[in-house]
């Protein structure tokens, strides 16, 4: 099993996309292993974004993931990663095949509604970093069996 990252941004939650991008990743098979609103800091959003420091769009990035609440996720499947990158899709809303969320709810570049970790080190340390050691929640669902087998289940 996989661990990933993804935050609804500012512009997701002011337009009350929560629920339909948590619902997206739900109805893929995804577990939600944490989930928070959080009113992002300058510290946290540079920490976040340091990989960008420097570059001519980090200023851009930093000052819109403060400027309103973030929802935060921890999902769990497997492949959570290249699962939620294409599910995700690509960073230009207008470049995004139609069925992933940027193709379908985003409009244009800094609002493109969503951030998914890129790899297995990156989520890793996004999820401690957002969420910490021990925030996680370990559960076993029903369906798991169903999403996760190799074989189907028995009656």
């Amino acid at each position: 099993m996989e661990r990933t990252l993804v935050l609804a941004k500012p512009d997701a939650v002011q337009r009350g996309l929560i629920g339909e991008i948590i619902g997206r990743f739900e109805r893929k098979g995804l577990k939600v292993v944490g989930l928070k609103l959080v009113s992002v800091s300058r510290e946290l959003a540079e920490t976040h974004y340091a990989v960008h420091a420097g570059k001519p769009f980090y200023p851009g990035l930093v000052e819109f993931i403060t400027s309103g609440p973030v929802a935060a996720l921890a999902l769990e499947g497997p492949d959570a990663i290249a699962v939620v990158r294409r599910m995700v899709g690509r960073t230009m809303p207008g470049e995004a095949d139609p069925g992933t969320i940027r193709g379908d709810l985003g409009v244009s570049g800094l609002r493109n509604l969503i951030h998914a970790s890129d790899a297995p080190d990156t989520a890793a340390a996004e999820l401690d970093l957002w969420f910490g050691p021990e925030a996680l929640v370990d559960y076993g669902r029903a369906i798991d069996a169903w999403i996760v087998a190799d074989e189907p289940p028995r009656p």
